[in-house]
């Protein structure tokens, strides 16, 4: 289902609680919300739809791919950009990395690990971020 883009900075700066297999249907939620907005938008963390929960969604190209829990465990090279979002404003300026490694549970609740570089790893941070109650 659709959802509405939650603005209330209230909501947004709530650490997100770990989700849960009783959580799949956020996930679903965020990706139909991620492929409505796709032409103005390339990731959204769940609280983004008001929901509290750690499960972050984001488009590879045509590809959309969701992550529940999703920890950065390891960043290398630092660099310094400006980015938007669907739930405030203009832009921002912050420190992003170019390379990442992130743990997180697929959508059958099995462990990953994988290493993301360049915009993907940008938009990872930014929606991990969001699930940290971080707001940019």
């Amino acid at each position: 289902m659709i959802r509405p883009i939650c603005k209330d900075m209230i909501i947004l700066s709530q650490k997100s609680v770990p989700a849960t297999e009783e959580d799949l249907q956020v996930l679903d939620d965020l990706l139909d919300t991620l492929r409505a907005n796709a032409d103005r938008c390339v990731g959204l963390a769940a609280n983004m739809i008001g929901i509290n929960k750690r499960i972050i969604a984001f488009s590879i190209g045509p590809v959309h791919v969701g992550m529940i829990n999703p920890v950065i465990t390891k960043r290398n090279g630092p660099y310094e950009t400006e980015e938007g979002c669907l739930s405030l404003e203009g832009v921002r300026h912050t420190v992003r990395y170019n390379s990442i490694e992130v743990e997180f549970l697929d959508r059958n609740f099995k462990q990953q690990k994988q290493v993301f570089s360049d915009f993907t790893a940008q938009i990872i941070q930014h929606e991990v971020d969001h699930c940290e109650g971080i707001i940019i």
